[in-house]
């Protein structure tokens, strides 16, 4: 009935690994067997494709295909501290490909802690399924979308979204691509978060968006404590693990699987899960370097 889609380049394959087994852990061995893994690249090797597969089987996914793509050319990289043009692949997946009604996109730097299927539920054709930012919750009061609302007044205060967990019925995506297509090339200038902007900017003309519970796409906010204390101006709910989490999203550029990222307890599960897929990867007999201080 759906499909998990996932972009990575053979910078992330190592989360890609984790969010294969991530995924798995989240659904009951019967879904696990009826869902599908569809994966897009542009620069991974046969032997890291490989990998992909055996580790989906292993873990019991029922379905797995990898396609690689290019980037939209309207593709605006605005942002390149730790993010590259890999991101702009989410919009490549199409109903040939994903071979599902239902395609839920996840971003490759993410715990999944439970089921990630029920937005499904209240979706209606055309619309997508997202996610408040948590970081940038509200248009033009924040740093996405610069000048949107200078030009647009209306859309001041108007919900902003991030694009790291989106559900969409699959015979939507080509409509989905072409408005992010038609939003790069029109409306370069007020984009700064890259494919999110555009993405965005989209949604709050069109209104084609269903908006999920936070719980489905909480940031691991307590890392960037340990650097300063700004995130306290910004998010107002209790700035510690939230146990009703379904997917924990290490966004910004300290990321769990780098040795040097902040220890907390939401880094340290996640640790956790990559040690366990791993010893997976060992047990198949594939080489694969191992993050330092994960062994």
């Amino acid at each position: 009935m759906y499909a998990f889609g996932i972009c990575i380049d053979r910078h992330y394959l190592t989360p890609g690994l984790a969010t294969i087994t991530s995924l798995a852990d989240s659904l009951s061995p019967r879904a696990r067997k009826a869902a599908a893994l569809r994966f897009l690249t542009f620069d991974l090797g046969a032997p890291q494709v490989q990998l992909l597969a055996h580790l989906s089987k292993r873990v019991g996914f029922g379905s797995f295909a990898l396609a690689r793509r290019s980037p939209l050319r309207s593709a605006r990289m605005a942002d390149t501290s730790y993010i590259t043009v890999t991101t702009y692949l989410r919009f490549e997946f199409t109903p040939n490909f994903v071979r599902r009604p239902y395609l839920i996109y996840v971003d490759a730097d993410v715990l999944v802690c439970d089921d990630l299927t029920t937005p499904l539920h209240a979706l209606r054709p055309g619309e997508v399924g997202a996610v408040r930012d948590e970081f940038n919750p509200a248009v033009g009061r924040c740093p996405a979308l610069p000048g949107a609302v200078d030009r647009w007044p209306r859309l001041r205060d108007r919900p902003y979204f991030n694009a790291g967990l989106l559900w969409a019925h699959t015979a939507d995506l080509p409509r989905i691509r072409h408005g992010v297509e038609q939003t790069l090339a029109r409306h370069r200038r007020h984009i700064l978060h890259n494919d999110q902007d555009a993405l965005n900017l989209w949604l709050l003309h069109t209104g084609r968006v269903r908006a999920a519970d936070a719980a489905y796409n909480r940031f691991e906010v307590v890392r960037y404590l340990e650097r300063g204390d700004w995130v306290r101006r910004v998010i107002t709910r209790p700035l510690r693990p939230d146990p009703a989490a379904r997917l924990i999203h290490f966004v910004g550029p300290e990321k769990p699987w780098q040795a040097d990222c902040p220890d907390t307890d939401d880094v340290r599960e996640y640790r956790t899960l990559l040690k366990r897929t791993l010893r997976h990867v060992r047990a198949l007999g594939a080489a694969h370097p191992e993050p330092a201080g994960l062994r």
